[in-house]
């Protein structure tokens, strides 16, 4: 039996605090590259449509943030929106990097634990981090401690303010070196830096890569830097790639479609659609 898990969709906007106001031109490269002000306002109402349209058997919500504070509020509505529906919704939290209070991080990670959340969704170097920054740490190991995930930002951003080599996917080769039992995502798997990404998963089989607001078609044609990964995921890597659309940014639908058109093995898609994600995120599919 088949089943599609979406690991990754955001909080809708309507649900974040209205005090999260983003930076003068922060986004203005997002807007020319992914148009993203068409696709922010969607609603709570209209991620269930999608996801039942395109059969989700289950997807897990991120809070997300790049900007400002707000993140214990969100995590509340996240674990909310959980505990409403487990069957169809899992949760990743956050913590609030802009405070520079590590004992306050690290109690947030405690409790995104206690409310049910099975992970925590990360931007560092939008908020003044490397995500391999010894300041880090302490959440690393507290997750780690607590059986929670990591998922970080990995490649490109289109903040021009914000340097991309803060989030180089060889910097997840020394976090998961320290915390050899640490589950990480690398949510957009790590572009353009791609053999890179490639040799830290195969060395790695706690690094999960995750594609979400990529659009699949690109990943599997010739000449756009994915060729190294397109070719692992149908053998070394099969068992370490999760589907995401990163809702609202990519449509479910069209997502969905792209990855069932390049031509994967049967089995590596089930891998990426479900398999991979229900193991991960331990989810009782039925």
């Amino acid at each position: 039996m088949s089943f599609i898990v979406d690991s990754r969709v955001r909080l809708p906007n309507e649900l974040r605090p209205p005090e999260i106001k983003s930076p003068e031109n922060l986004y203005d490269q997002y807007e020319q590259v992914l148009d993203v002000s068409s696709k922010i306002g969607l609603t709570l109402t209209q991620l269930n449509q999608e996801i039942s349209d395109a059969k989700i058997k289950h997807a897990v919500i991120h809070v997300e943030y790049e900007h400002g504070d707000g993140v214990d509020q969100m995590n509340e509505t996240v674990a909310e929106l959980v505990k409403a529906n487990p069957q169809k919704f899992s949760g990743f939290g956050s913590v609030s990097l802009a405070k520079r209070n590590i004992k306050y991080q690290v109690n947030q990670v405690k409790k995104i634990a206690e409310m049910g959340l099975i992970g925590i969704n990360m931007q560092p170097a939008f908020l003044g981090y490397e995500i391999d920054s010894r300041e880090l740490y302490p959440i690393y190991s507290t997750a780690d401690d607590l059986g929670l995930i990591i998922s970080l930002h990995t490649g490109i951003n289109y903040a021009r303010s914000v340097p991309m080599s803060g989030h180089h996917p060889l910097k997840i080769d020394q976090i998961a070196s320290d915390f050899q039992d640490l589950k990480i995502i690398a949510c957009h798997a790590g572009w353009p830096w791609v053999n890179e990404m490639v040799a830290v998963a195969r060395r790695h089989p706690t690094v999960f890569l995750e594609f979400g607001a990529l659009s699949p078609k690109y990943i599997g044609a010739p000449g756009t830097g994915w060729e190294t990964l397109r070719r692992f995921m149908d053998n070394v890597l099969s068992e370490q790639i999760l589907y995401g659309s990163d809702w609202p940014v990519m449509n479910i639908a069209r997502c969905l479609k792209e990855w069932n058109e390049m031509e994967l093995k049967d089995s590596t898609l089930e891998n990426l659609l479900w398999k991979n994600a229900a193991k991960l995120f331990n989810l009782k599919l039925a």
